[in-house]
């Protein structure tokens, strides 16, 4: 049979005791039973009793031994004596035994020395208050001197290990060599205190203090280190970051250069030269691969120098007479055609080396412009004109922006033609014409008016400007309007006349600079077919572009409406439709 130490319970068996040990006395706070003392283990309360309560629990153990010898003399002595050995012993061990935390009985005392600060005077004084009640009921005061003579040895201090005679000088002692370990401060010692500068905390030694302010900053640059770690991990990620951000604007950054310098090469604006230079070398590669000979660049070359000069074109690439052949060829062929109408005399004007690939809307200004030349209505604003080259349509527009024309369409082109390559549309066209006195307006069909992305208002406003009675008119019309110009994306060409099919069906005729000389010439042909036709058909199917803008021209203007233009075009505006 084993018998706990702690409440004297018995059991059979080791590991009876361990579980009980464990279950009764480890999980629940120990308690002092002589000065309230908790938070400690079951150790350090063990050597806690042992040193600061050595007399009250010598006594509770020689009261043991008294009761056990007076058991066989006096039932009576042995019943008292009992009760009062049970009261003291459970009085401790319950205190032991109550609230004690589950803790390993093997671990070391944390932060012992501070740990048994906790026998105070009061706590003293009513141990022994206790102490002395239980010996009154017990009616044991006539054997405590014998006890304490055999028993009795003296108590040494549990701090530096001084024997004393008595625990009123181990009191003593305690109180005034150890007072900075105690709890709280004894109100009578003069030893001055320390507050920590970090947390507040109350030190009695200077030396302990300095000890626990290096513990904060050992933890302080610790954390500055984890920091400093972090912050250095937040850098590399933040640089990262800005390199990759970096490389994507650089990236965008080159793609849109690359495309804003294929838009300069687009429009002629990448400072490659103007029509002179390109023409050169348009017939130098010629004569590199055999398909002209060195005297025909020279004579072209020259004949070139020469219409730049005095600003006329040299008439190598137009084509005329096409509208009289077209009447002809209406008058007596096309059995499918109803009615036909067509612009006046106009002229066909073909790109040539020089103006290859942007050329197109100084080409249809020369066609509108051959076509008001040969019109009687317009020889007094066009006096003494002859259709110019492109350098001097160039020179034209230059000095229409000079007078004050369309300062917005000026701007994009940085107020500069000659000696570029920089496509014109229709405002350019207007801004020329409005400053010849030439008067005329812009049509804007911003959208789809038919199915499948076709214009059909279009056809429509072309047919009402060549024709406001359809009705009874001839077959074929040889009207007094002058041609229209006609521009898309990237394009632009020029209405001569309109069809109106039996099935009411309506097809454009259109001269197109793209269109080769020796195509334009077939058409003066006496026998000219229907197929010669086909590259002036347009009909409503052909063109679908997203939007078409026309010039058409309406008479002439006075010297005021021209003033009144110019100021119009400072916020150029069009007639939309629909």
């Amino acid at each position: 049979m084993l018998s706990c130490d702690i409440c004297g319970e018995t059991v059979t068996s080791e590991p009876d005791m361990k579980a009980h040990l464990l279950i009764v006395h480890m999980e629940n706070e120990v308690i002092c039973p002589f000065c309230k003392l908790s938070g400690v283990n079951y150790d350090e309360m063990c050597f806690h009793i042992e040193t600061a309560h050595f007399e009250q629990n010598e006594l509770e153990r020689n009261l043991e031994r008294v009761n056990t010898r007076q058991y066989e003399t006096s039932d009576n002595r042995e019943d008292n004596s009992l009760q009062c050995r049970m009261e003291v012993n459970s009085s401790i061990h319950s205190a032991c035994a109550s609230n004690h935390p589950k803790i390993s009985a093997q671990s070391p005392p944390k932060d012992g020395t501070l740990k048994h600060k906790a026998f105070f005077s009061e706590n003293l004084t009513e141990s022994r208050k206790f102490l002395k009640s239980k010996e009154k009921q017990c009616d044991l005061p006539t054997i405590k001197g014998s006890i304490y003579e055999t028993m009795y040895s003296p108590p040494d201090c549990p701090f530096c290990g001084k024997i004393e005679d008595c625990n009123q000088d181990m009191e003593t002692h305690v109180k005034t060599k150890h007072a900075n370990l105690l709890e709280t401060p004894l109100e009578d010692c003069d030893q001055p205190l320390y507050d920590c500068p970090i947390c507040g905390l109350i030190c009695t030694n200077y030396h302990i203090l300095q000890e626990h302010v290096d513990l904060h900053l050992e933890e302080s640059s610790f954390g500055q280190g984890t920091d400093k770690v972090q912050c250095s991990k937040d850098l590399e990620l933040a640089h990262q970051l800005q390199q990759e951000e970096d490389r994507k604007r650089a990236e965008e950054s080159s793609q849109e250069m690359e495309e804003f310098q294929k838009l300069q090469r687009q429009y002629g604006l990448d400072n490659s030269g103007g029509y002179k230079q390109q023409q050169l070398r348009n017939m130098e590669k010629e004569v590199n691969r055999g398909r002209m000979h060195p005297s025909e660049f020279h004579r072209r070359k020259a004949d070139m120098m020469e219409s730049l000069a005095i600003g006329i074109d040299d008439g190598k690439t137009k084509t005329s007479g096409i509208i009289e052949a077209l009447y002809r060829y209406y008058q007596n062929a096309a059995t499918d055609v109803r009615h036909v109408w067509l612009s006046t005399a106009v002229d066909h004007f073909q790109s040539s080396f020089g103006d290859r690939g942007w050329g197109c809307g100084y080409r249809n200004f020369q066609m509108l412009l051959s076509s008001l030349l040969q019109n009687d209505a317009y020889s007094d604003c066009l006096k003494g004109m002859s259709v110019p080259c492109i350098p001097k349509i160039q020179s034209m527009i230059e000095d229409a922006w000079k007078e004050g024309f369309d300062p917005q369409g000026a701007s994009q082109l940085n107020n500069k033609l000659q000696g570029t390559k920089a496509w014109i549309g229709a405002c350019e066209v207007y801004t020329l014409l409005t400053s010849l006195r030439v008067k005329c307006h812009i049509i804007d069909f911003h959208k789809s008016t038919g199915p499948l992305g076709t214009h059909p208002r279009l056809f429509e406003w072309i047919l009402n400007y060549y024709s406001s009675e359809r009705e009874g008119s001839p077959k074929v019309v040889c009207t007094s309007k002058p041609p229209i110009y006609l521009q898309h994306q990237g394009h632009s060409r020029t209405v001569v006349g309109i069809e109106e099919r039996k099935n009411r069906t309506l097809c454009l005729l259109i001269f197109d600079p793209g269109c080769p000389f020796q195509e334009m010439q077939k058409l003066l042909k006496q026998d000219m077919e229907a197929s010669n036709l086909r590259q002036l058909r347009k009909f409503v199917g052909n063109l679908k572009h997203k939007q078409y803008q026309i010039v058409a021209v309406e008479g002439v203007l006075t010297s005021e409406e021209k003033v009144a233009k110019r100021q119009a075009s400072q916020v150029f505006t069009a007639e939309k439709i629909p």
